[in-house]
């Protein structure tokens, strides 16, 4: 049975960081996709960052400020989040997919940010930013 659990979420003022973790078990697919969503309160569901193999992909809202990382020894997925702003405030959600979920675009393919692509969730963890 695949778990997923988040951690490192908390309340930080603008501009400030913080690093998410999420501890993964029972899933040991270190070549398929996993990444980080969020949903703030009335918004839909976005995807933030996955990975495939040490390769990311990122939301137009949050490149050049956040960063993914697996560490397949430690069976953990990182988000680090730098230069938070009050609309990073959501609930993040990590998550893994049962393969490779790739979008492509322009001759390239990326990992997925799409929420249907992804078969097993976290409970998700809190982060606020005040302004």
């Amino acid at each position: 049975q695949v778990q997923l659990v988040e951690s490192g979420g908390g309340s930080v003022q603008a501009g400030g960081s913080l690093r998410l973790s999420c501890a993964v078990s029972g899933y040991t697919y270190s070549s398929y996709c996993m990444g980080w969503f969020r949903q703030a309160p009335g918004k839909e569901r976005e995807g933030v960052a996955s990975i495939i193999e040490g390769s990311p992909s990122y939301a137009d809202s949050v490149k050049g400020r956040f960063t993914i990382a697996k560490d397949n020894a430690k069976n953990t997925l990182y988000l680090e989040m730098n230069s938070l702003k009050p609309e990073d405030t959501a609930k993040y959600y990590c998550a893994a997919a049962n393969g490779r979920r790739t979008f492509c675009r322009g001759g390239y393919c990326f990992p997925s940010l799409k929420g249907a692509d992804f078969d097993h969730w976290g409970q998700g963890i809190q982060v606020t930013v005040s302004s």
